[in-house]
Order: structure tokens, then C-alpha cells, then sequence
């Protein structure tokens, strides 16, 4: 069911893409300040939204598997994390360069955006040792499911207390575009729609990959039960 509609969604990703990079590097002026380092932002920002996105979203799918009991909703969930870590070490690398590029620095300790997302991305990293370290399948799937609810509710509320922070260094993209010239924030908007679609994308193939592996599962468990039955029902 998850590889329906894969082939047209994952064009349509690949035009988005190619839109956004060209609107980025072609059609948004060059940043005054920053120069050609500035285009860095049309990665960087819609990377951090997504992956904080996609954290959220685990946590809803996580509140379902605990309401309905269905291990689908917990699959989903880990999928959906899972893939948001991944955005969110290259949220970390590319907003790196570009503190190098624009600050001199690879990193800065007191901007509180920059922080507040390394302490989020590290609080999911315990994510997969608290899964894995539990064997009964019932007891990990609830186990992670508790843990994607609180730090995903607590993904909002930790950047909700950075925005009432005094202090900022980090240009303040993720609440408010109004900065931007219409071009650049034309650019930014397809940005966000092309990485929210890859995002989407690659969900979907991870889906339908593990969905595939558990049928095969199914398959080879069942056809193990009937050659068992057949040798056991057989003469000796």
C-alpha cells in the first residue's frame, strides 16, 4: 500500500528540487552582506523546519499507536523519527558552514537557536538505544512511544521559550519571513515545500521497504509451519 503513487510522487520531488535549487542560485539576489555563502539558508532553514516537523509528527503517530494498539501507528512513528535525524545531522553540518562562513566560527555556544536544536537532536539520539535495548516487542513499541510524545512535546515548547530569549545571533527565519525580499522569500517557501515533499518521499520508500520485509517475514514463517506439519504428518 505505501509503494502506490511512489513513481509520481518521487518526480514530482525531483522537479521541486531542481525548482528550488535553480530559484536559490538563479534567481534570488545575492545576500549584500554574506555574499554567495548566504545561499546555504535555502538548505539549512528548510532542513531544520522538516526535521523538526518530522519530529512532531512521530510523536502524534506515537499518541495513536498508545490509543489504538496498532503496532502500524508505532512503525510509522520510528520511520518519521528515524528519517528526522537524519535531516537534523545535516541541519548541524550545514548551519556549521555557514556559522563558519558568516561568523568566522564553526560553532557559537550562547545563540539559543543553534543550541536549542543541538539539545533536541541530542535528546533523540537516545531514542534508538532506549528502543533496541528493550527485546519484548509489545513493551519497546510502548516504552518508545512514551518517549516520542514528551520530546515531541518538547520540540515546540523549547523553541517557543528560545523565541522570548533576548539575545540573537541566528537569523530568526523559522517565525517570521517578513525580512526577506520577495524574491528570496519565494525561493525560501519552494525550498521548504521541495524538502517537506523529499521528506515525504523517502518516508513512503521506507515504509513500503519494511512493509515488504515483515510480509516476506509472514511468508517464510508460514511456509517454515506447513513443511513442518507435512514432515511431522509424514511416515516414518
Amino acid at each position: 500500500m505505501y509503494g502506490k503513487g511512489l513513481r509520481p510522487l518521487s518526480l514530482i520531488t525531483c522537479v521541486a528540487l531542481t525548482g528550488a535549487f535553480a530559484l536559490a542560485f538563479f534567481y534570488a539576489p545575492m545576500d549584500a552582506d554574506q555574499g554567495i555563502s548566504q545561499k546555504i539558508f535555502y538548505v539549512h532553514v528548510p532542513m531544520a523546519i522538516v526535521a523538526l516537523g518530522g519530529f512532531v509528527a512521530g510523536g502524534l503517530y506515537s499518541i495513536a499507536h498508545l490509543r489504538t494498539g496498532d503496532r502500524g501507528y508505532d512503525l510509522k512513528s520510528y520511520v518519521a523519527i528515524h528519517l528526522s535525524q537524519i535531516l537534523a545531522v545535516g541541519t548541524l553540518i550545514t548551519g556549521s558552514i555557514w556559522a563558519r562562513a558568516s561568523w568566522g566560527h564553526w560553532w557559537v555556544w550562547d545563540e539559543p537557536t543553534l543550541v536549542s536544536f543541538l539539545i533536541v537532536f541530542l535528546l533523540y539520539c537516545c531514542y534508538q538505544p532506549l528502543r533496541f535495548s528493550i527485546e519484548d516487542p509489545e513493551r519497546q513499541a510502548r516504552y518508545a512511544s512514551v518517549f516520542a510524545i514528551t520530546a515531541g512535546a518538547f520540540v515546540p515548547l523549547n523553541f517557543l521559550a528560545v523565541r522570548l530569549a533576548q539575545s540573537y545571533t541566528h537569523p530568526r527565519v523559522l517565525g517570521t519571513t517578513d525580512g526577506l525580499p520577495a524574491k528570496m522569500a519565494l525561493a525560501f517557501y519552494i525550498a521548504v515545500v521541495a524538502m517537506a515533499l523529499l521528506y515525504v518521499t523517502l518516508w513512503k520508500y521506507e515504509m513500503a521497504s519494511k512493509h515488504a520485509r515483515n510480509r516476506l517475514r509472514s511468508i517464510r514463517r508460514g511456509l517454515g509451519e506447513d513443511i513442518g506439519l507435512t514432515r511431522s504428518a509424514s511416515p516414518q
